[in-house]
């Protein structure tokens, strides 16, 4: 095929057709489009309770921060557990109740990439490592209302496939219902080189908000006032400064020092990531194993924790006698970025495969 195919080829591929890269978290949804168009919203969907409630908000459904706030008025629906759809067996109507916020939140990222009514809209969507395939059914059946063809990709794959980080790397993608953990070394993973754990943002929010049940007596809080004090001042280190929570008691506004119940909750994910990581690599080929540990590549919402890189080579160091961390650039949209470069990447005859 000379140059000039291949040009006709690739203009014939993109022509009407927007490609989405999106990040579906438990805790926040991204998208990165081929028009340049980058958004991101906490993964929250809210409809009204009833009549005055659709009255005072004047909308169907809500989505994000502003579902969170208007929450109390609203049924609200956190829809991906663990990283994937929500499904309870003994619970049809919670499952179908949270399949359809699934459905509404994918719409909502789409429409806000701004695609053209005369576009196809072609998309990848990121997923934890080892989704069963019940639950990869499960994301795409809620995509396909709006999109015209989609794929999973593993998150941590994605986040290596953006930066072109390929060969001899290990990646942890650490969200909030899952630490996804990837091999990388020249190929497409296979699931020997894949490992998920549920030592992620979420047990870092409900840790320490026990730790604070026993620290901060008649204080009177909720696990979404808990998890903002983890977000502003989440850090590791022995160094960190004083954490000063103000919180009720019997209505009082009242300080409490929460400094080290945060930094023992932010540590309590490092152990279980590195046992991870020790099993990719004493599985890996014991020529190359001193380079993996080298390279390891930290992503995701939860590598925005000040000082996890060294907390991280620390226990590296203890249990694998060494080992260096680089922190991703662009955590919000690490995993987005890589499924959107994925997209453009992937040959025209296999999203006919999709249709």
């Amino acid at each position: 095929m000379t140059q000039k195919d291949k040009e006709q080829g690739a203009a014939k591929k993109d022509k009407g057709v927007l490609y989405l890269g999106i990040d579906l978290g438990t805790s926040r949804t991204s998208v990165c489009a081929s028009n340049g168009v980058r958004e991101t919203i906490s993964s929250y969907v809210g409809y009204p309770k009833d009549m005055v409630a659709r009255k005072l908000l004047k909308k169907d459904v809500l989505f994000g921060q502003e579902a969170l706030e208007k929450r109390l008025s609203l049924d609200l629906y956190r829809p991906l557990g663990d990283g994937v759809i929500k499904h309870d067996e003994t619970d049809a109507k919670a499952s179908a109740a949270n399949m359809r916020a699934a459905q509404d939140l994918i719409r909502e990222i789409i429409a806000r990439a701004q695609p053209r009514s005369d576009e196809l809209i072609y998309a990848v969507i990121g997923a934890p490592a080892q989704a069963s395939i019940h639950n990869k059914k499960a994301i795409l059946d809620a995509a396909r209302a709006g999109v015209d063809s989609a794929m999973l990709c593993s998150e941590p794959f994605s986040v290596a496939y953006g930066l072109d980080w390929l060969e001899d790397v290990l990646v942890i993608d650490i969200g909030a219902g899952t630490t996804d953990l990837c091999r990388m070394h020249g190929t497409m993973p296979e699931e020997s080189d894949q490992l998920t754990n549920f030592f992620a943002g979420d047990h870092v929010d409900k840790t320490l908000f026990d730790l604070m049940k026993k620290s901060c007596p008649g204080a009177s809080f909720t696990i979404e006032m808990v998890k903002a004090i983890k977000e502003k001042n989440a850090d590791v280190s022995e160094e960190m400064a004083k954490i000063i929570a103000m919180l009720p008691v019997n209505g009082k506004p009242t300080p409490f020092d929460v400094t080290s119940d945060v930094r023992t909750a932010c540590r309590s994910i490092v152990k279980p990531m590195v046992e991870g990581l020790g099993e990719l690599v004493a599985s890996f080929h014991p020529e190359f194993q001193e380079k993996l540990k080298n390279r390891v590549l930290l992503a995701g919402g939860g590598s925005l924790i000040k000082n996890l890189d060294r907390a991280i080579e620390d226990e590296m160091r203890e249990r694998l006698g060494g080992g260096r961390v680089v922190k991703i650039e662009e955590p919000l949209y690490g995993g987005a970025n890589g499924a959107l470069k994925i997209a453009h990447d992937m040959p025209e005859e296999y999203w006919e495969k999709l249709k």
